[in-house]
């Protein structure tokens, strides 16, 4: 296949972008990324003179650049978004151009260019949020996004059915619940609280640490994308989790364990405005449907993840004076 990857340089497409020409090295790949303070061309340095890979900087928000790289490739996996839910607060107009109208110009383009297999990198947040005692979100779930960031992504989710009801346009949709792993931009929690204790700074935990996330690792997410776009039918949508709950204080714990630092090192911080408690992924339909389900256990992914950090500092500690600027 030919494919064009948006958002290739980010934390998660560049970890698909890996994934996928290991499994697939005949596979023709086009990495389309604008390359904002979250994309980052280090995190593949080791595959940029592949023949079977090429690099654009263009944005999705630019028509003319979709347009031209469309008629090229047979399918396309839409992971290019502004995701941070903090900078959402902050600027919610940015997330509206790139997730909004990014999505519709990416649509727009795979229909004119006579149906392009279109895949939609989507996220549990869409659902809002649960208590609890709630059952975990699924396909049916209805969409109760909370911030500026999940509502765009929402409302992206919502072109991509128009585009297959309306035009017949050949999609599917995955909802995923937090990844993690290597090349994760140091803004969210797992990197930014492995860093700052291996510099042996504090952690900045929000309120009591109570709300809950269910954590996937991003291999385990790329295995579930490739399960859909290989077995998934046309026009479904597929929820991705990684069956492991957790509050925020004891993720904060299990990071500090692994670093050999003590609780000392928490400092609760003012709770993010509308902070979602609890989020939980079923994922029966796609172990139903297409034989997928998490094979990466937390304990064994995090202490990897953590690994990855502490060997990697020449990646993550220009990023971090990024941050600060």
């Amino acid at each position: 296949m030919r494919l064009l990857v948006t958002g290739g340089a980010g934390f998660i497409g560049s970890n698909f972008i890996h994934y996928w020409l290991q499994k697939h090295p005949e596979d023709q790949l086009i990495n389309l990324d604008l390359l904002t303070y979250a994309g980052n061309l280090a995190n593949l340095e080791d595959i940029a003179n592949q023949a079977n890979y090429r690099f654009v900087q263009g944005d999705i928000a630019d028509y003319a650049v979709v347009d031209s790289l469309m008629g090229q490739v047979d399918c396309v996996i839409n992971f290019a978004a502004e995701t941070h839910v903090d900078r959402s607060i902050g600027d919610s107009l940015s997330f509206v151009k790139t997730n909004i109208q990014g999505t519709a110009n990416l649509l727009e383009a795979a229909r004119r260019h006579g149906g392009v297999r279109f895949h939609q990198i989507s996220t549990d947040e869409v659902y809002g949020d649960l208590t609890r005692h709630d059952p975990k979100f699924d396909e049916t779930s209805p969409y109760r996004p909370s911030s500026p960031y999940s509502a765009s992504k929402a409302a992206a989710d919502h072109l991509v059915r128009a585009y297959f009801r309306t035009y017949k346009l050949p999609v599917t949709i995955s909802n995923c619940s937090n990844n993690y792993g290597p090349y994760q931009f140091p803004e969210k929690v797992i990197p930014l609280f492995v860093t700052n204790l291996i510099d042996d700074l504090k952690v900045p935990l929000y309120g009591n640490g109570g709300n809950i996330r269910d954590w996937i690792h991003v291999d385990d997410h790329n295995a579930g994308i490739e399960a859909i776009l290989q077995r998934g039918q046309i026009g479904e949508t597929y929820c991705l989790g990684g069956d492991h709950e957790i509050t925020n204080l004891e993720l904060t714990k299990q990071i500090i364990q692994l670093l050999g630092k003590d609780d000392s090192y928490i400092e609760p911080v003012t709770d993010r405005l509308g902070h979602d408690w609890r989020y939980a992924i079923d994922f029966s339909k796609a172990t139903r449907d297409l034989g997928w389900r998490p094979a990466i256990p937390f304990s064994t992914g995090l202490k990897q993840t953590v690994q990855w950090y502490q060997d990697h500092p020449e990646w993550w500690r220009p990023l971090k004076e990024q941050v600060k600027q």
